[in-house]
C-alpha cells in the first residue's frame, strides 16, 4: 500500500476503544476498570510516526442506558488520553456517541446519525481535522465499526476478532488479532 501523506489532507487511524485500545470489560467507564491491550503504546507510535493522526470513535451506549454519565465517560476518557500522552502518542480526538434508539432513555433515546454503524463520528472528525478519509484506517472489533467505516468511505479496515484467523481478508475487511498486528499489517 502507498502509505504517504497526499495533499489533499492528513490521513488518520480511527480506533474504536472499548476491544482495540482497552479489554472490553462490559460498559467500562472507571479508571481501575481500564485495562489497556497490550501493545496499543507500541502501535500507536509506529501510527504517529507514519504521520497519521489517531482518532477514538466509540459507541457509548451505557450513558444512554443511565449506567454511567457523560462526566464519567469524559473523566475516564481525560485519563486515558493523559496515559497516551506520557508514552509520547497524541490523540487527535475522542469522539462517541451515547445515544441508543431501543435501550436508551430520556434524550438518549433516539436514531443518531454518529452511533456506529452509521458513519457521523468519522465524517465529523474528518471535517474538524481535515482528514482524508479514503486515505485513512479503521481497527475496530464489531461488525458495525467495519460498517461505520465503510459508510464513511475508509477503505482500509481491519477487523480484531480473538477467532481463529484461517482467512485474513473477508470482501472488504481484513481480520486481526490486535491493533498492534492491524499496524503490522498495513505498513508492511
Amino acid at each position: 500500500m502507498d502509505n504517504s501523506l497526499d495533499q489533499s489532507g492528513s490521513k488518520a487511524f480511527f480506533l474504536d476503544r472499548d476491544g482495540v485500545i482497552n479489554i472490553d470489560h462490559g460498559y467500562v467507564y472507571k479508571i481501575e476498570d481500564f485495562e489497556f491491550i497490550p501493545g496499543v503504546f507500541e502501535a500507536c507510535k509506529i501510527i504517529s510516526q507514519a504521520g497519521f493522526k489517531i482518532v477514538v470513535v466509540t459507541n457509548q451506549a451505557g450513558i444512554g442506558r443511565g449506567y454511567y454519565t457523560e462526566q464519567q465517560f469524559n473523566e475516564l476518557t481525560s485519563w486515558m488520553v493523559e496515559q497516551f500522552e506520557q508514552q509520547g502518542v497524541a490523540i487527535s480526538e475522542v469522539r462517541f456517541c451515547p445515544h441508543h434508539a431501543e435501550s436508551g432513555i430520556g434524550r438518549y433515546k433516539q436514531e443518531c446519525f454518529h452511533r456506529k454503524p452509521n458513519p457521523g463520528m468519522l465524517l465529523t472528525a474528518a471535517k474538524n481535522l481535515n482528514i482524508c478519509l479514503e486515505q485513512s484506517v479503521l481497527v475496530g472489533d464489531k461488525y458495525s465499526d467495519m460498517f461505520a467505516g465503510a459508510n464513511a468511505g475508509v477503505e482500509a479496515l481491519f477487523y480484531v476478532t480473538e477467532a481463529e484467523l484461517e482467512v485474513k481478508k473477508s470482501d472488504f475487511f481484513i481480520r486481526c488479532q490486535s491493533l498492534h498486528e492491524a499496524v503490522t499489517l498495513f505498513f508492511d
